[in-house]
């Protein structure tokens, strides 16, 4: 049986080594934290840092594959692996683009896939120059995660929330709907698309809510968004499984945000509501194997159940049980041990053939699912 290492232990791990139960291979993790949610459910769990170049050359050697899921990892450290035979998934080029926002922005021009008009910043002082670009949003270019390292930059007095490190300022979309289209390519180029999906985000922690799929969008449209999304995907030439995400704004236009080179929080839904999960699709580019059906078996919307603000602690959940009641309501929790505020802890995938069933059943969870510690936060 084959060898694969995984890069990361959190919840995408832990989703990755439930899929990998089916196939015959040898899954390792290495993580810094022995409690991870993805630690006692592989066959061998290493601990160490992903971003130490030692410790990822260890973890690799011996191995017949590596992939991460996350994109913080030691990139010079996967170079070596790979040049000594070890295959990696996504390949260290493609994550070396991915991973720095002006990167990928440069790559999107350079091969004319659409993205908004940026600059790059290399400090604040260089920001406070573009007060004409404005109104914008400055990412930083690498460090962020989960809606962190991003800043609205709506006027000059605003100048000074920008970021003090190397940065794109990308001029503001006016948006009117933000999608998600997964894809996933083979060693041999064979290519899979999963049904686009409506991403809903929530305006205070700037991360997934919960979204629709398929996405509501005209078809001509949608043959546009699938375009562009595989684009990104051949021109990395790595396989591997992506996840493009993309504005439509409300003059019509079709521009990429940004590309997650692995496993995405917007695919969750896919282990219930597709034939084949992402994480399914995932063991069978790793492994060689045919892709699956990306196809849908029902329509679905996923919920992210994250920490409730004002709280951090050992986790406790109200709520459950009415949860659980729900018709084709499949809960997932992560495993996580401490809650805070808009940490994820889990999702709820809803299945159903009535989008107002799936938008009113993923509202009554918002508000009927509380994540809390037994203790609020104590205030300072």
């Amino acid at each position: 049986m084959l060898k694969i290492g995984i890069l990361g232990g959190g919840q995408l791990g832990r989703m990755l080594l439930q899929a990998a139960a089916n196939y015959p291979v040898i899954t390792h993790v290495m993580e810094n934290d022995p409690d991870c949610p993805a630690a006692h459910l592989c066959h061998q769990f290493v601990r160490g840092d992903i971003r130490n170049f030692d410790d990822v050359c260890r973890f690799g050697r011996g191995l017949d594959g590596v992939c991460i899921e996350i994109e913080s990892v030691n990139v010079e450290a996967l170079e070596k692996l790979e040049s000594d035979g070890v295959r990696v998934y996504p390949s260290p080029s493609a994550l070396r683009i991915l991973r720095d926002k002006i990167l990928q922005k440069q790559f999107y021009k350079e091969h004319d896939i659409p993205t908004s008009p940026f600059l790059i910043t290399q400090n604040r002082q260089e920001l406070k120059k573009q007060d004409t670009f404005l109104p914008a949003v400055h990412k930083i270019a690498s460090g962020g995660y989960d809606g962190r390292g991003v800043q609205l930059i709506s006027n000059p007095g605003d100048l000074d929330k920008g970021f003090d490190h190397p940065s794109v300022l990308e001029k503001k979309v006016d948006i009117h709907k933000e999608i998600s289209q997964i894809v996933a390519m083979s060693r041999n180029g064979q290519t899979a698309l999963y049904p686009a999906v409506e991403m809903i985000f929530d305006p205070v922690l700037n991360q997934l809510d919960y979204q629709l799929s398929p996405a509501e969008i005209p078809q001509q449209m949608l043959w546009r968004v699938e375009a562009i999304a595989l684009k990104v995907v051949k021109d990395l030439k790595t396989p591997g499984i992506f996840a493009v995400e993309l504005f439509i704004s409300t003059n019509g236009g079709v521009l990429v945000n940004e590309t997650a080179p692995r496993v995405h929080n917007s695919g969750h839904h896919t282990i219930e509501a597709n034939y084949s999960s992402q994480f399914d699709m995932l063991w069978r580019v790793v492994l060689d194997y045919p892709l699956g059906n990306p196809k849908h078996i029902m329509p679905a919307a996923m919920i992210n159940l994250v920490g409730r603000e004002g709280y951090s602690g050992e986790v406790h959940y109200e709520g459950l049980d009415e949860i659980l009641k729900m018709e084709n309501a499949f809960l997932h929790l992560y495993g996580k041990k401490e809650t805070r505020s808009g940490r994820k802890m889990g999702h709820v995938t809803l299945l159903s053939t009535d989008k107002s069933d799936l938008v009113y059943k993923a509202r009554t969870i918002r508000k009927q699912l509380q994540i809390i510690s037994k203790q609020p936060e104590k205030i300072i």
